[in-house]
């Protein structure tokens, strides 16, 4: 009964849009919690708190919900049209990660998750619970466990069949189904996505430093970007896909066929200059219904001026000085670099003599003597 139970379980998933689904058991991924331990030991989850916060939970799902018996594991292709690689090149344009150039992809699959897990209690009366990315579960170990990918050496998960591009979600379930097979290692002696990274964010094979991530420090840290990332960062303005692009198991991927999900115009390559003059109001509007929205609009003008300083296009600068009296430090600090990067030494030299100890917050004078 239950591997018909499952059968048409994985029927009624793809009915619903899933592109992959795999079944294990809350106790299939007890090397992973090993490793998330290493990783909070070394402190390489930053200013992520909620990472370290009852870690016991991730690392076994029991304590999460001591009546899971089986987890199911969702995921949605979302691969790119494009090389997300190219724009890289258009320096005064914004690269915005590829899972974040449609609608957020949280709000579709926790909708298709909920409609899955319904079906199954209407066909087993077991009890379930849904997640989608926004609780302590461990995905993309879980996911390897069920045989939907494995985790790559820049320890984001990798499918045979779609490349770097799946989105995850997972239903907690009291039913005991058959397990799939776990899906085994395949990066062999490649190292691409170790090898491209800007800022040198993996210290060995499967072990990430978030501090030095460009998807980090653009989209969860909060503060000034440190000085020794922000030229490598290049145009990247929300997320970076450099490991998951150059992954070379992308020759078997396949474009995502979600229309919410697919990029929208406005987002494939926004100039700069345009996304500088966005007050809070626009911002907000430009960006509704998109993962770029939660990081708010100084966190992420913060990131265009980063982005502006790299341009090389000294037109910009204007840009930057405009934002000079922006009312977010953190704003005016990140204008200040990019003035720094776009002017001549010596017009840099007397516009900071000039602003040197009339600006109030310190981190923002600092820039200025720094520059």
């Amino acid at each position: 009964m239950s591997a018909l139970l499952k059968a048409s379980l994985t029927h009624e998933a793809r009915t619903l849009g899933f592109d992959c689904v795999g079944v294990t058991g809350p106790d299939g991924i007890a090397d992973a919690g090993k490793h998330f331990r290493e990783f909070l030991d070394a402190g390489a989850h930053g200013d992520m708190d909620w990472l370290a916060a009852n870690p016991e939970r991730r690392i076994d799902p029991r304590v999460l919900w001591p009546g899971v018996r089986s987890v199911i594991m969702l995921g949605v292709n979302y691969g790119p049209d494009e090389n997300p690689l190219a724009i890289l090149a258009r320096r005064t344009r914004g690269a915005i990660s590829v899972y974040a150039q449609g609608d957020d992809y949280h709000d579709l699959i926790k909708k298709r998750l909920k409609a899955l897990a319904r079906w199954l209690v209407a066909a087993s009366g077991c009890e379930v619970k849904v997640f989608v990315d926004t609780a302590a579960v461990m995905e993309k170990p879980l996911a390897q466990a069920a045989g939907l990918g494995w985790q790559g050496k820049h320890t984001n998960l990798v499918s045979r069949q779609f490349g770097s591009w799946l989105f995850l979600g997972a239903i907690f379930t009291s039913l005991d189904l058959p397990h799939d097979e776990a899906d085994a290692d395949h990066c062999g002696s490649c190292r691409a996505c170790l090898d491209i990274c800007p800022t040198s964010a993996f210290p060995a094979p499967y072990r990430l430093d978030a501090r030095r991530c460009i998807s980090y420090l653009t989209i969860e840290s909060r503060g000034p970007i440190p000085r020794e990332f922000r030229q490598a960062i290049g145009n990247r303005i929300y997320g970076c896909d450099d490991c998951l692009a150059v992954c070379p198991w992308n020759k078997f991927a396949q474009a995502g066929h979600e229309a919410k999900l697919a990029a929208r115009q406005d987002l494939r390559a926004p100039e700069l200059a345009d996304l500088a003059r966005l007050d809070d109001a626009a911002f907000r509007a430009r960006f509704t219904k998109s993962p770029v929205k939660r990081i708010g609009r100084d966190r992420f003008i913060r990131n265009v001026l980063i982005a502006i300083g790299n341009s090389n296009d000294r037109a910009l600068a204007v840009e930057a000085e405009r934002l000079l009296a922006d009312p977010s430090p953190l704003v005016r600090g990140a204008a200040v670099w990019a003035l720094s990067q776009l002017m001549a030494p010596e017009a840099f030299a007397v516009r900071a003599a000039n602003a040197i100890g009339t600006e109030s917050d310190d981190t923002v004078a600092a820039e200025w003597q720094r520059g």
